[in-house]
């Protein structure tokens, strides 16, 4: 499988349009026999269809008529610590930005900054899942694809999240602990093993794997742009 880049589509427009003239030139030359008339009408052809094209673009770009925008839904990235959710709905946000679809991207990290004083026990834990789950929800009311990305440990509030939304995707990121432990890349896993800090998922916190997710990656198996293909791939099954 391979993308189609910018200069592929470029150079496969320009090879198309070369021909097309020379399709042209050739017409004339075999009706009238004449080689400078040909190669006049070709060149007059090429500059004339090119402008016709840029306002043929221009017009349906105006209209809706015949598109469809993907339906909305919330992308709920689960999984341990350094697993890669954060990389993983980062790229998959840049893709869907560039597609032109409405969407914003909740991380974890950042959204604990915004509220520090947020704890990390079961019931403290749960509550924030189920704010940010609640926020996720109103933006998806309003046509607005999320992506979320939270280590949400328990079952419990992915499923209040679940609930609350009308197009909930969960997308567990199954990197084992052993190879989050490895990449450890603060130095968390670290410091919990040594007892510096607590209640750290994976270690002396429990971490309930979803049972029913609508997607599954493995960074331990696929490298990350494989991973965001997939995750891409899957997503548009959900938003049909």
């Amino acid at each position: 499988m391979f993308q189609e880049t910018t200069t592929r589509s470029v150079l496969k427009t320009l090879s198309w349009r070369l021909l097309a003239t020379l399709t042209t030139i050739l017409l004339v030359y075999l009706f009238t026999g004449r080689l400078g008339m040909a190669f006049t009408l070709g060149g007059i052809e090429i500059v004339l269809k090119m402008l016709l094209y840029y306002f043929h673009e221009r017009a349906w770009n105006r209209t809706s008529f015949g598109s469809k925008e993907p339906r909305p839904a919330v992308v709920w990235f689960t999984g341990l610590s350094g697993a890669g959710k954060s990389t993983i709905s980062e790229r998959v946000y840049d893709h869907l930005k560039k597609e032109g679809v409405k969407v914003e991207h909740l991380d974890g990290d950042r959204v604990r900054e915004i509220f520090p004083k947020t704890g990390f026990s079961k019931e403290e834990r749960n509550r924030h899942v189920k704010r940010v789950g609640f926020l996720a929800s109103m933006l998806e009311k309003n046509g607005v694809t999320v992506l979320a990305s939270f280590i949400s440990p328990y079952r419990e509030s992915r499923e209040f999240v679940r609930k609350m939304c009308n197009n909930f995707v969960e997308v567990y990121v199954a990197t084992p602990l052993e190879v989050c432990e490895q990449r450890d890349i603060k130095g968390l896993y670290a410091k919990a093993r040594r007892g510096e800090i607590t209640q750290f998922t994976g270690i002396d916190d429990p971490y309930e794997a979803p049972e029913h997710p609508e997607i599954v990656v493995d960074t331990s198996q696929q490298s990350v742009e494989e991973s965001v293909r997939y995750v891409l791939r899957e997503l548009k099954k959900y938003q049909r």
